[in-house]
C-alpha cells in the first residue's frame, strides 16, 4: 500500500477506534454517573448553520431544528477524532504507530480539547470553556476527563493498529 494511503487508513482507524472508546465511556459515565453526554444534534444543527452564515447561538438549543442534523453532528464527531489522529501521526510519524506509546497518545487527547473549549462551546452558546453554563469548572472537568479518555482511545487503537497491520 502506497504510504499516503497506508497514513489515511491508520488515521482512520485510530481516529475511529478513539471515538468510540470516547462513545463508551459517555456511555458508562451516564450509567453510573447519570451524566448526560453531548447531544451530537446539537453540533449538527451548529455545523449547517454555519453553512448559512451564522456561527453563533444563545444557546444552540433555541435555534430552530434543522434535517439530518444528527446524522451530521455525529459524522462530524468521528471526522474530527480521525482529523486529530492524523495530527498524532503527522507529529510523531508513522514510527509511532508501529510502536504507541501513552504519552503523544495523552498529549493530542488533551490537547483537542481545545477545540471544544475555544470554538464549539463559544459557537453553541456557552462561552469560552463552557464559561455561560451553569457550572463551569464541572463541565471543564467533564471535558478533560472525556478527551484524556480520548487520547488513551488513540493509545489503545494505536495497538490494535500494530496487531492488524502486523507492524
Amino acid at each position: 500500500m502506497p504510504e499516503a494511503a497506508t497514513h489515511a487508513a491508520c488515521a482512520l482507524v485510530l481516529g475511529a477506534g478513539a471515538t468510540a472508546v470516547m462513545d463508551l465511556w459517555a456511555i458508562v459515565r451516564k450509567r453510573l454517573f447519570g451524566l448526560p453526554s453531548l447531544d451530537y444534534a446539537m453540533v449538527g444543527r451548529w455545523l449547517i448553520y454555519m453553512t448559512r452564515g451564522r456561527f453563533f447561538h444563545s444557546p444552540i438549543g433555541t435555534s430552530a431544528p434543522v434535517k439530518c442534523e444528527r446524522t451530521i453532528g455525529w459524522t462530524a464527531h468521528y471526522a474530527i477524532g480521525i482529523a486529530f489522529a492524523a495530527v498524532l501521526l503527522a507529529v510523531w510519524g508513522m514510527d509511532w504507530a508501529s510502536r504507541p506509546t501513552l504519552g503523544p497518545a495523552l498529549a493530542v487527547g488533551i490537547g483537542s480539547v481545545a477545540a471544544p473549549f475555544l470554538v464549539m462551546q463559544p459557537g453553541m452558546g456557552a462561552g469560552i470553556a463552557a464559561s455561560r453554563t451553569p457550572s463551569p469548572n464541572i463541565a471543564r472537568f467533564h471535558s478533560l476527563v472525556a478527551h484524556g479518555v480520548f487520547g488513551f482511545g488513540l493509545y489503545a487503537a494505536g495497538w490494535a493498529w500494530r496487531l492488524l497491520s502486523g507492524l
